[in-house]
């Protein structure tokens, strides 16, 4: 398993793997539709010589993907033997405290920042960072103003479904104290991650809720 890890690594981190160095290998596959391993084997090494071929190599498959598998090794037995020997014991205890602290941190920071950023410009109205206070007694991660009433907002990864439904019941209940005390409800907003790595909205429906309890709160001033 360790020895396939390391492969795995080195494989990808120099792109060894990728269409320029292998060719279209999903592609080729579906068009040659084999029916056993041989016949994919046979099938690749053909259209790997005409990829071969067109980018003006001219040596067998057997001999480029032997070249291919040489150049792995070099890369995994100098190039990343050196950097490991490089690594030092301080070294990797830095790591952990930044990838648990720092990282995670900016992360849901960035998160946070970018998915109040899209709900403040579909209201229209400023939204501001909720006390800490709010944060431990209600569950409330930022406010809109209306008057002398708050409307509460938190804002959760979609994975928040899959908490457990105690904890849920014990959100809600702080969410519940809060409207009661300070008007406005608490709606929560599920962030999720784009496949182009951006944080938006998930739950959209919320925004037209948000802006009802806007206007009814309004209303009683």
């Amino acid at each position: 398993m360790a020895k396939e890890w390391i492969l795995n690594s080195a494989t990808s981190r120099w792109g060894l793997n990728k269409k320029n160095s292998v060719g279209t290998v999903s592609e080729w596959i579906r068009e040659c539709s084999p029916k056993n391993k041989e016949d994919w084997k046979e099938c690749y090494k053909k259209k790997l010589s005409e990829f071969l071929n067109n980018k003006g190599i001219k040596i067998s498959p057997d001999e480029y993907l032997e070249e291919l598998g040489k150049k792995l090794y070099i890369k995994i037995t100098e190039v990343m033997q050196s950097e490991i020997n490089e690594v030092k014991e301080e070294d990797c205890i830095e790591y952990i405290y930044k990838l648990v602290i720092d990282r995670t941190y900016e992360g849901y920071d960035t998160e946070i920042k970018t998915i109040y950023g899209q709900l403040e410009k579909e209201i229209g109205l400023k939204i501001e960072p909720a006390p800490d206070e709010w944060d431990r007694k209600y569950n409330v991660d930022f406010f809109i103003k209306i008057g002398d009433k708050y409307i509460g907002i938190q804002i959760k990864p979609i994975t928040y479904k899959q908490i457990n439904q105690n904890i849920q019941n014990f959100i809600e209940e702080a969410h519940k104290k809060f409207q009661k005390k300070y008007g406005g409800k608490v709606f929560i907003i599920f962030s999720i991650k784009e496949e182009d790595g951006k944080k938006k909205i998930f739950n959209k429906e919320v925004i037209e809720d948000i802006k009802k309890e806007i206007e009814r709160l309004k209303g009683n001033e």
